[in-house]
């Protein structure tokens, strides 16, 4: 088993976090090192809670857990701080603040309609169910007799033969 530096291990774990976000195939073609040692350094960079979206995937694509991360990251930084710690990772302001909205809404109970109309859509929703179902038993039963048709049809030329008009 090859032993690599701590140097070595903090550079390829910088190229596959934000900006650089190079995914981890792409870096053991370049580096040489197994895909198995980058997946657990990252997994070990992740657990010491380092902002690693991993394999090329944009702001975008993130986790909730590194949007999280990245929230909790920047909680107590200023404008300025927040715009450098921005340009480090590759992602813009405004998306920390939607971010950080999406986590303070996380525990807000949904509004609950009242049940009287609850149990009125409940009630709708099960007649147009039924009235559904029973469409799709007509047209079942019409296209079983057609097939059944249709067979008797082909009986009936096998035996006959096709009839001529005149």
């Amino acid at each position: 088993m090859k032993r690599y530096s701590a140097e070595t291990r903090d550079w390829v774990i910088k190229q596959m976090m934000p900006p650089f976000n190079r995914a981890v195939v792409e870096l053991a073609g370049a580096t040489g090192i197994t895909a198995v040692t980058l997946r657990t350094w990252r997994q070990q960079a992740r657990n010491a809670g380092v902002v690693m979206p991993g394999d090329g995937r944009t702001s975008d694509q993130w986790s909730s857990a590194d949007k999280f991360r990245v929230v909790l990251e920047t909680a107590a930084l200023n404008e300025v701080e927040i715009s450098q710690y921005c340009r480090s990772k590759g992602i813009y302001p405004e998306q920390i603040r939607q971010w950080r909205e999406a986590c303070e809404q996380a525990n807000v109970a949904p509004e609950i309609k009242p049940t009287a109309t609850r149990r009125d859509e409940a009630k709708a929703a099960h007649k147009r169910i039924r009235e559904l179902e029973r469409q799709l038993k007509r047209s079942d039963a019409a296209r079983a007799e057609a097939a059944a048709l249709l067979n008797l049809r082909k009986k009936a030329e096998a035996i006959w033969g096709k009839e001529e008009e005149d």
